[in-house]
């Protein structure tokens, strides 16, 4: 690519640094590529996507499992000023839908898994193109486009306020809100984590999370490429095999991230008392508050796992527990993270002694800038520049932040934000629901799952698998209730609002969520 690189691109730097340095290693395919190679094949898409009128503010979206894909469409967007839609493929067609519909992609870059659903969406969403990844197949419409004998567009000129990707979120509303994601954002969640965390071109981390999701993409890749290190792609996690590769010394890897569930399903499987760990110089945990019998099965192995917190907002990284402290203070999310402040606040806005609760507020230049199309909730969302993360809080007397309850209803199950108003919206489409609610329940296996609570319509037929049914159609199977309740009516207070509190208390014992 002729020109001078924008300096957040960091592919390019290391392909002029250290060409021949191992940067990605997709496991499933079991392809290998170079820094140069990264460079090279990024400047083949960023060709194609100019040749198909993508330019600067134009969205690509990308259906896919985790794959290289995902970094070479990441920086082929930023040299052309386009950015980056990540979809969540276990989404159902219907959720993805308002998600195209709401972003407008010119282009869809799909697996051939998804071919089907790509097509769908296609018509459904007046999307003009659509390129399939076929790894199976080296003349694949994705290869072909990277090997057409294509101009390379020149970079265009950014700054760390432009719009590098837009991540959907699921929202309390019952629609999902595109979270903004700035290059800044990004830059500075390489320069938060990749110094607590030990990240260097040595380093080589084993990314099982989904890419389409921030704690795939930036806990720890987009820090390691950044650094300059190796990341090894699972395709889908599955922990005996994950096991495998942290034990395999050819393979030499040091870090791993995942949310709890990763590491219970890890820690529960035959290989675990005899996998090597002794490599692991970094294991970090987030995305939901982690059991203590997982922290302590780890401890127990020799590998105290780092705990932190976060959201798609926050880039994600929001505070992180040092590994020095991860026993010491086992169970904390740790402290603000360097370029971050962070304020934990009462109802009315005035910060609370230490020890007691309050809602966590974020500010810094990791946190987005707002929703896309949505000034209301954008507007919501910040109060005098500080974000409100909806979680509930407190600090010990020395700093550090336990994250102990959802300041709203939002569960979350084996790692995934589940808003209980998206699944209830759904509930009423059938005609037979008079009232529902939805909340988390507890579960050994996904730590959470949802619970529907169901007032019929007089003479109404309905029953648990009629629900779930419905749901199952309608919702990514994360979302759809395990279990299924009938009541006559539901709490309400004086303003009509369900009391979900009283719900919890009735049907789960306690008025606190499932994992606190």
């Amino acid at each position: 690519m002729t020109g001078i690189p924008p300096y957040y691109d960091w592919i390019a730097h290391h392909a002029g640094r250290r060409p021949q340095q191992l940067a990605i290693h997709d496991l499933q395919t079991a392809r290998k590529f170079t820094y140069a190679d990264v460079d090279q094949r990024t400047n083949r898409l960023a060709a194609a996507l100019a040749g198909l009128g993508i330019g600067r503010g134009d969205r690509v979206a990308l259906l896919a499992p985790n794959c290289a894909e995902y970094f070479e469409l990441q920086f082929a967007c930023g040299r052309l000023g386009a950015i980056m839609l990540p979809l969540n493929w276990r989404l159902t067609v219907p959720e993805l839908e308002y998600i195209l519909s709401d972003a407008a992609p010119k282009l869809l870059i799909h697996d051939k898994d998804f071919a089907a659903a790509a097509a769908e969406l296609a018509k459904l969403c007046r999307t003009p193109h659509l390129l399939e990844i076929d790894h199976d197949r080296p003349d694949s419409a994705y290869e072909r486009a990277l090997a057409a004998d294509t101009p390379a567009p020149t970079p265009v000129s950014l700054t760390h306020d432009d719009i590098g990707m837009v991540m959907y979120t699921s929202g309390t509303t019952g629609h999902p809100k595109g979270a903004i994601i700035t290059h800044g954002m990004v830059f500075w969640n390489c320069v938060n984590l990749g110094i607590p965390a030990l990240i260097s071109p040595t380093t080589v981390q084993l990314v099982v999370l989904p890419l389409f999701h921030t704690g795939g993409l930036n806990c720890y890749a987009n820090p390691v490429l950044h650094a300059g290190g190796t990341i090894l792609v699972m395709r889908a996690f599955d922990p005996g095999l994950a096991l495998d590769y942290i034990s395999d010394p050819a393979l030499g890897i040091t870090h791993f991230f995942a949310v709890p569930a990763p590491y219970q399903f890890m820690m529960q499987h035959p290989k675990f008392q005899s996998a090597d760990l002794s490599r692991l110089q970094v294991a970090g945990v987030g995305g939901a508050p982690c059991a203590l019998a997982i922290l302590e099965g780890w401890t127990n192995r020799g590998v105290p796992l780092v705990q932190g917190w976060g959201m798609t907002e926050t880039s994600p990284a929001g505070t992180m527990l040092d590994a020095s402290d991860a026993i010491r203070k086992l169970g904390s999310a740790g402290k603000a993270m360097m370029h971050t402040a962070i304020r934990i606040v009462d109802d009315v806005g005035h910060d609370v002694p230490r020890g007691a609760i309050g809602e966590l507020l974020i500010k810094g230049p990791n946190i987005t800038p707002g929703y896309w199309n949505k000034p209301e909730a954008t507007a919501s969302a910040f109060t005098d520049g500080w974000l409100h993360t909806g979680d509930a809080a407190r600090m010990d007397g020395e700093g550090f932040v336990y994250i102990v309850d959802r300041w709203k209803d939002m569960y979350i199950s084996g790692g995934e934000n589940v808003y209980p108003a998206e699944v209830e919206n759904v509930l009423f489409q059938l005609p037979q629901v008079a009232d529902a609610a939805i909340i988390g329940v507890p579960n050994e296996r996904w730590g959470e799952v949802g619970m529907a609570i169901i007032v019929r319509k007089p003479d109404g037929t309905l029953e648990e698998s009629d629900i779930i049914r419905h749901c199952l159609g309608k919702l990514a199977k994360f979302k759809v209730p395990q279990s299924v309740v009938f009541v006559e009516a539901l709490p309400r207070n004086a303003t009509g609002k369900v009391l979900k509190r009283e719900l919890r208390v009735q049907f789960v014992g306690t008025d606190k969520p499932a994992i606190t």
